[in-house]
């Protein structure tokens, strides 16, 4: 059962066939920090999703992971952990394109 009062770790990975992620969350038990899974979730690609850029796939699977899972996030702190370090660089861009910017 997570407990609200601490921080989530979303984790999320993506590729050709498709989307994934898992909400994690440390608690104290017995003494000792344990991260422990909350919840999984995926999806299979859409075909025109399957012939974007590794960027804009990491960046659909941050956008649809945060969609589905807002009821556990609204309201408290996270962080994103992803195997992309390009989707760090989405921070600093001066000119993202269209798409992502509506994302």
């Amino acid at each position: 059962m997570p407990d609200w009062k601490l921080p989530f770790k979303i984790y999320i990975d993506a590729c050709g066939e498709g989307l994934g992620a898992a909400l994690h969350q440390t608690q104290i038990i017995t003494d000792k920090p344990v991260e422990g899974p909350v919840c999984f979730i995926s999806r299979q690609m859409k075909p025109t999703e399957a012939r974007y850029g590794a960027r804009k796939m990491e960046c659909l699977c941050l956008v649809w992971a945060l969609e589905k899972l807002h009821y556990y996030l609204d309201g408290t702190l996270f962080n994103v952990i992803t195997d992309f370090n390009a989707v760090k660089s989405l921070l600093n861009m001066k000119t993202p394109n269209r798409h992502m910017l509506r994302w």
